[in-house]
């Protein structure tokens, strides 16, 4: 994949402003919502069962993250993912935490169950748990775990049947064939709450003007791990909070330019 072709699906989100419904947890709301803005989208969050569903048929993109879930919250995802399938519009499940409890392992299953999701973006930790592979959970961040990531992606992407973006210290997209695998970033991303889940509402936003949802979510981790690394070497040596601002400040000036420039992206053979 060109680093021409991110560029140009970047220069597409920012010309057609989709509008990405965001089912998302109450301690990233504000900062996605901002996140997605200075991208160049158009963020909603509708959470009531009334209206979920006639939101996500109007929208480009459905993000479903379950950070802060409860059984309505549930409902209201699988109402909108549900309206969103019907209308063919994609579907971003970000399972955060799975393995961390059981309820929580069994709400993101039955979410699952009943939507059709085109990408799932979650850590090592979250996808392993999620299709009952071993992997160490710490909250509802990546314990101890060892493995091979590339491997337990295309495993998931197999048994699920969808894309998955799984993020750690190396990036891995795959539709369980071709396996991508993305080197941009900066160790600060962790430093900030919400930038995982931010990352998840972006690649709706891609998949929003990129019917090849593989091609959307290599884009999308791409331009979040360039903006990233221009934030840090701006504003890193100040600590996170100045970081996060010019995070959000870079996702905005980001351009075409700076991702043929930085963006670092290699097509791997597929592990049998």
């Amino acid at each position: 994949m060109t680093a021409e072709k991110i560029a140009q699906i970047l220069g597409r989100v920012r010309k057609e402003n989709p509008l990405v419904h965001n089912i998302t947890n109450v301690v990233v709301t504000n900062f996605t919502a901002n996140g997605l803005l200075a991208l160049g989208a158009s963020p909603v969050m509708a959470y009531a069962h009334e209206e979920v569903a006639d939101m996500a048929k109007i929208a480009g993109a459905l993000v479903l993250n379950i950070g802060t879930l409860n059984r309505e919250t549930v409902k209201a995802m699988i109402i909108a993912g549900k309206s969103a399938n019907d209308h063919r519009i994609p579907v971003v499940f970000d399972p955060v935490g799975v393995g961390s409890t059981l309820f929580r392992t069994e709400m993101a299953r039955e979410i699952l169950s009943k939507v059709k999701v085109s990408i799932i973006r979650g850590n090592a930790g979250e996808i392993a748990n999620l299709i009952g592979e071993n992997w160490a959970m710490k909250g509802v961040d990546t314990g101890n775990g060892s493995g091979n990531t590339r491997k337990l992606a295309q495993l998931a992407a197999q048994r699920l049947n969808t894309i998955i973006a799984l993020t750690g210290e190396e990036d891995v997209v795959t539709d369980g064939h071709e396996i991508h695998i993305i080197r941009n970033g900066h160790p600060l991303l962790t430093k900030v709450t919400g930038t995982g889940c931010l990352l998840t509402s972006v690649l709706g936003a891609f998949a929003a003007v990129e019917k090849n949802h593989l091609l959307a979510s290599v884009s999308g981790i791409a331009v979040y791990g360039v903006a990233a690394e221009i934030a840090a070497a701006k504003a890193g040596h100040e600590g996170p909070g100045s970081f996060q601002y010019e995070f959000l400040n870079q996702l905005s000036k980001i351009t075409e330019k700076q991702i043929i420039q930085y963006s670092s992206t290699e097509n791997t053979t597929v592990i049998e």
